[in-house]
């Protein structure tokens, strides 16, 4: 099982919960419609991982402000980016089908660290850097669903145990990526820096 460390101890997360469409000028670059109801999906534990690698010219990244959950409630703040195989996720949506596939494969969920979430949440604010160059940015004002609310959503029909993850969505700005690109995460709390990650495309 892969395991995330939090404020001293080790957690084996029996999934990652994540959001779909929750951003509205993701959606509209995606060519998507906006849903009625939140979209929601599962990565196993065995698409957790800590390097990024480089799959295919037609994967994607999506980077999102994560939440690690301990007695129902959201505890843990962190940074993660979820890998989509978009050729296939594609070819799946224009079946019906699942996405996992696309959206659950090994390696598909890369986490970094975990600290305690703490002050306002509602200040809430991601910036994701490649090679320098400001590709993505997310804000707590811009969700569609808030974490609070998205956290009530799953338990509504879903356990969430302690450890679990959510992700929270994607705005706009996801692309391919190739190896060597530099990542640089940056989630801010108040206007303050709280966390800080760094990847490279192996």
């Amino acid at each position: 099982m892969k395991s995330v460390s939090f404020d001293g101890k080790i957690y084996n997360p029996s999934k990652v919960v994540c959001v779909g469409r929750n951003y509205v000028e993701h959606i509209y670059e995606l060519g998507n419609e906006i849903p009625a109801n939140m979209v929601l999906f599962n990565k196993p534990n065995s698409a957790i991982a800590y390097e990024l690698k480089y799959f295919s010219d037609e994967t994607r990244f999506e980077g999102e402000i994560c939440f690690l959950v301990e007695n129902g409630k959201l505890s843990g703040l962190g940074f993660g980016l979820d890998l989509t195989k978009a050729d296939i996720q594609n070819y799946l949506k224009s079946k019906g089908l699942p996405w996992e596939r696309a959206k659950g494969f090994d390696g598909s969920c890369v986490l970094g660290k975990f600290i305690p979430l703490r002050g306002d949440i509602e200040t809430l604010e991601m910036k994701l850097y490649i090679n320098d160059n400001l590709a993505q940015h997310a804000a707590y004002e811009l969700m569609i669903y808030k974490p609070n609310e998205i956290l009530e959503e799953i338990q509504t029909f879903m356990t969430l145990d302690d450890g679990d993850i959510i992700m929270s969505g994607t705005p706009k700005g996801v692309a391919n990526y190739q190896i060597g690109d530099i990542f640089k995460a940056e989630i801010y709390m108040d206007g303050k820096l709280l966390l800080k990650e760094t990847f490279k495309v192996i």
